[in-house]
C-alpha cells in the first residue's frame, strides 16, 4: 500500500485547524491558516495528480502567510485580547444619566446611564441632594456603584 502524501497534507492541515479550533485560538489564528495552506496545497496536489505540486503550492502559502499575511492578520484582527476593550463600567465614565431613586450624602439612591440602572453615590464635593428626574454625570466609579454630580 503506497502513501499518497497529498492526503497527508490535507489530514495534517485539518488537524492542525481542529487542534487550533479546540484550543481556543492559543496560537493566534496561524495554525489555522498554516492548516488551511497545507489542505489547499494537498487538494491542489490531488487534482492535478502531482505529489511535488501539492508540497511546493503548501510551502509557498505557509511562507506568503508567514512573510506578509500574519503581520495583515494580527493587525487587522485582536486575538489576544490586546487591545483596550473598553467594559461595561468603564464605557459609564462621563456618560450622561438620570436620576432615578434621590441621591443624598451618606443615602445612595438609583440612576440609569445607557439603558441600564445603576447604584450611585454623590460625587467627592457634592453636597446638596439630587432628586429623583435630575439629569447627572458619572463622575468615577468604585465597584458597581457610580459616583455622579
Amino acid at each position: 500500500m503506497s502513501i499518497s502524501w497529498n492526503w497527508v497534507l490535507i489530514l495534517a492541515g485539518a488537524a492542525l485547524i481542529l487542534i487550533e479550533v479546540a484550543a481556543g485560538g492559543f496560537a493566534g489564528f496561524d495554525m489555522v491558516l498554516i492548516g488551511s495552506a497545507f489542505v489547499v496545497g494537498g487538494a491542489v496536489g490531488l487534482f492535478f495528480h502531482g505529489l511535488y505540486l501539492g508540497m511546493i503550492v503548501s510551502g509557498v502559502l505557509c511562507a506568503l502567510y508567514i512573510v506578509v499575511g500574519r503581520r495583515w492578520v494580527r493587525a487587522h484582527f485582536d486575538l489576544k485580547g490586546a487591545s483596550a476593550v473598553t467594559s461595561n463600567t468603564d464605557s459609564v465614565l462621563g456618560a450622561k444619566g438620570l436620576v432615578l431613586l434621590r441621591i443624598a450624602p451618606h443615602s445612595p439612591g438609583r440612576v440609569r446611564v445607557n439603558q441600564e440602572e445603576w447604584r450611585a453615590v454623590l460625587a467627592e464635593g457634592v453636597r446638596s441632594p439630587l432628586e429623583a428626574g435630575t439629569e447627572i454625570t458619572v463622575t468615577g466609579l468604585d465597584g458597581v456603584t457610580l459616583q455622579v454630580r
